[in-house]
C-alpha cells in the first residue's frame, strides 16, 4: 500500500490536480468514488496572492478526508517554504511542489516545468521546503524540458537526497505539453527504478486498464488519473473493480448520476457563490454530458441561464427525460488498451 510520510493511503489511485478543475467540491467526488489521494489545484507561492477570491476558494478544505495535500507553485525557496508554512496553518497535511506544469504564463514566471533547466535551484527549493515544516513534501515533476534536455532521473534523485517523500511524474517533457508525443512510460519506469520514495505515474491514464497497464508496467506505486475524470469521476470506482475482476462494471444508472450531480452543483454554488458558481459550472456539466442523447441542444439551452436554481432544474429536467428511456448511461466509452 502507498505511503506518503504517515498516511496510508487506500488504494493506488490519484486524482490529478487540475487548474480550474479539481476544486474541492470535484476533489471530494472523486473521493468518495474511490480515488485514495488527491492534491489540491495550484496556489501561488506570492502571500500577495493568498486574499484573493482565487486563491482562498483554492485553500478551502472544509468537510475534506485526510490526508489534505496542497500543491504550491513558485521559483524563489525562501517563498517557497513560506507559502508551505502558511498552508500548513490553514490545514495541509502535505504539500506539494509544482515543477511540471507547461503553461506558458506559469513557465514565462520561471515556475513550474522551467525549473527543470535549473537542477540547483530545484535542489535549493526542495530543501527549503522540507525543512520549513513537519509534514511531508512531494514534487510533481515531467521527464524534462524538452526531449533533448531529460534529467527526471537527477531530479528524481534530487528531490529524494532532499528528503521529498514521494514522486508524481508526468511522462513527457515541458515541450510536449499535455497532449504532444507519446507518454514515455520508459521514461517512468527507469525513475522508479533510480530511487527508493514513491513513484506515481502520471500521463494518459484515460481508462481503467490503461491504469492497470501503467502500474505494470512501470513498477510505479501508484497511477495519477487527469482529464479522464472530468464528468465522470466513477472511473475510480471503475477502475477499482477493473482492477480486481479485469472487467469493466455495468455503467452506472441514469439515476445515480443525475443525483450526484445534484450534490456537485450544490457544493460548487456554495463554495463561488451563484453568480461566479453558475459559470464555472457550466464546464463540469458539459463533461457529465458530453456524448449523451441530446446533450448539444441541452448545453446551448444552459448556456444562457444565470442562475442556480434554474441551472439545477435544467439538469434535473434532462436526466429525468433520459430515465424515461435508459435505466442506464451508455457504456463508458474507455478506451481499450
Amino acid at each position: 500500500m502507498l505511503r506518503i510520510g504517515p498516511y496510508s493511503l487506500k488504494n493506488r489511485l490519484v486524482i490529478a490536480p487540475m487548474a480550474g478543475v479539481t476544486d474541492r467540491p470535484f476533489r471530494k467526488l472523486c473521493r468518495q468514488f474511490g480515488a485514495g489521494y488527491a492534491v489540491s489545484e495550484m496556489v501561488a507561492s506570492k502571500p500577495e496572492f493568498w486574499q484573493t477570491p482565487k486563491s482562498m476558494h483554492r485553500m478551502n478544505h472544509d468537510g475534506e478526508d485526510a490526508p489534505i495535500a496542497v500543491q504550491i507553485a513558485g521559483n524563489d525557496p525562501q517563498v517557497m517554504a513560506e507559502a508551505a508554512r502558511f498552508n500548513v496553518t490553514r490545514g495541509a497535511q502535505i504539500i506539494d511542489i509544482n515543477m511540471g506544469c507547461p503553461k506558458k504564463k506559469v513557465c514565462k514566471a520561471d515556475a513550474g516545468s522551467a525549473l527543470l533547466r535549473d537542477e540547483s535551484l530545484v535542489a535549493r527549493i526542495l530543501e527549503a521546503v522540507v525543512n520549513a515544516v513537519d509534514v511531508p513534501v512531494t514534487l510533481k515533476t515531467r521527464t524534462g524540458w524538452s526531449p533533448d534536455n531529460r534529467n527526471a532521473i537527477r531530479i528524481a534523485q534530487i528531490a529524494q537526497n532532499a528528503g521529498i517523500a514521494a514522486l508524481t511524474l508526468h511522462g513527457r517533457t515541458r515541450a510536449c505539453g499535455f497532449d504532444d508525443g507519446t507518454v514515455e512510460y520508459d521514461s517512468i519506469k527507469a525513475v522508479k527504478a533510480s530511487v527508493t520514495i514513491p513513484v506515481i505515474a502520471n500521463g494518459d491514464v484515460d481508462s481503467p486498464s490503461k491504469a492497470k497497464w501503467v502500474l505494470e508496467y512501470t513498477g510505479a506505486d501508484a497511477v495519477m488519473i487527469g482529464r479522464a475524470a472530468q464528468g465522470r469521476p466513477w472511473i475510480f470506482r471503475d477502475t477499482e473493480y477493473f482492477f480486481e475482476h479485469d472487467e469493466l462494471p455495468l455503467a452506472p444508472e441514469v439515476a445515480e448520476v443525475a443525483a450526484l450531480m445534484q450534490t456537485h452543483l450544490e457544493d460548487h454554488y456554495t463554495l463561488y457563490g451563484e453568480s461566479s458558481g453558475v459559470r464555472s459550472a457550466r464546464k463540469h456539466i458539459g463533461w457529465y454530458t458530453e456524448g449523451l442523447p441530446g446533450s448539444e441542444v441541452f448545453r446551448d439551452a444552459l448556456n444562457v441561464l444565470t442562475e442556480a436554481g434554474a441551472q439545477l432544474a435544467a439538469v434535473h429536467t434532462y436526466f429525468s427525460q433520459m430515465a424515461d428511456q435508459l435505466d442506464r448511461l451508455p457504456l463508458a466509452s474507455y478506451t481499450a488498451h
